[in-house]
């Protein structure tokens, strides 16, 4: 994205904006649609904080940069985002101000919307650096080293993005018994692991690891250190084992403490849960270029500085005009035969949940909406 000052979006201001009505499909209407044409409102609760955002949806275009970052051609893209009127819990705290963007496999994600209109490929990338910046580029489908795993259905529904563990390797040491399925979710912070994983894993890296156990006021974590110098020492490798000898090595597991003069300590930065489904957050993503190839159902990756993306085989949006098919007809938005209000995903991926601390924001001016775009990962809706 260009660097210019971005304003509060409010459809009473945008030109192209189109109020969604009761009557169609994408609307899930419940007790509160008193007739076919007036416009459909949705609401949605989350797990975590007594969060929730209500309002009305609206068809928009999203503008959006075209040909790599060198090109100043744009594309209009047509989508459906959901107006904030009424928010609760962690919205008000303005956390994620600019809002939720959807990248759920669900017909009605931005994604989807783009591929249906025939302006990308059913593929996009996220590229996290290590410096906290990134970039996301709709349509990639990565380069040819890249490697890659299949996505795995749940409950029969591709739904989520769900992919197969076969084994986790701390160092040199490839440990047993520590294979489990986990969504892979950049709208979490950081990493859950089921508990005879998390067990296994911590167990093996704090004898690996050269630092004296600690805790630090604050940190949710359990396995902490304090180094025996002010530099961060050489932290074990973790590494996620796939099909076919494919490998996912964390750029960087641990989350580090700094003080006046240096490294005060460090936290292996993963958490257990319940079950047998763990959460692979944004946290161990850094360092690399994830393609999440819808078409052919897997995810990809490479490492990468985010820099220079243009390796890779891109569709590129056809710049300066809108497609012919704007949205999606309600035939193919249709989702399991089932209209899916705005929600986004949580660690459980059978319920609606508020999964960071980052994921949503407040809407402090009625009717001045922040982005809360159409279906992010939750298979409860469908």
């Amino acid at each position: 994205m260009q660097d210019r000052d971005l304003n509060e979006y409010s459809p009473s201001r945008s030109l192209s904006s189109k109020h969604l009505s009761c009557s169609h499909q994408l609307c899930d209407k419940g007790s509160n649609c008193k007739s076919s044409q007036q416009q459909c409102p949705y609401m949605v609760s989350y797990l975590s904080e007594n969060t929730s955002s209500s309002g009305l949806l609206v068809e928009d275009i999203l503008h959006l940069q075209s040909g790599g970052t060198l090109s100043n051609s744009s594309v209009q893209a047509p989508v459906v985002l959901g107006c904030g009127m009424k928010q609760s819990g962690g919205y008000l705290d303005g956390v994620a101000p600019d809002g939720l963007l959807g990248l759920g496999p669900g017909e009605s994600s931005v994604p989807s919307f783009l591929a249906k209109s025939g302006l990308i490929h059913y593929s996009f990338s996220l590229c996290f650096n290590e410096d906290d910046s990134g970039r996301m580029f709709f349509g990639d489908q990565g380069p040819t080293s890249q490697q890659s795993t299949s996505f795995l259905p749940l409950d029969g529904l591709y739904s989520i993005y769900i992919i197969g563990v076969e084994s986790c390797c701390i160092g040199n040491s490839c440990l047993k018994m520590t294979s489990f399925k986990a969504q892979v979710d950049s709208g979490t912070s950081f990493t859950f692991l089921p508990g005879h994983v998390y067990g296994a894993i911590t167990e093996e890296f704090d004898q690996q690891v050269n630092g004296s156990r600690s805790s630090f006021e604050g940190s949710p974590w359990e396995y902490c250190y304090v180094p025996s110098s002010q530099d961060l020492p050489k932290v074990p490798s973790f590494t996620l084992m796939f099909q076919h000898n494919n490998s996912f090595v964390v750029y960087d597991p641990v989350f580090v403490f700094y003080g006046n003069e240096g490294v005060i300590g460090f936290c292996l930065a993963i958490l257990p849960t319940e079950g047998d489904m763990g959460t692979i957050g944004q946290n161990f993503m850094t360092g690399y270029r994830l393609v999440f190839d819808r078409g052919n159902k897997k995810l990809a990756w490479s490492r990468s500085n985010c820099q220079d993306l243009s390796l890779g085989k891109r569709m590129p949006l056809s710049p300066n005009e809108t497609s012919s098919n704007p949205l999606p007809t309600d035939e193919q938005q249709r989702t399991n035969g089932h209209a899916v209000a705005p929600a986004v995903a949580g660690r459980a991926p059978h319920k609606p949940s508020a999964a960071s601390s980052r994921m949503i924001s407040s809407c402090r001016v009625h009717w001045h909406c922040y982005l809360f775009l159409l279906l992010l990962l939750v298979s409860a809706l469908y």
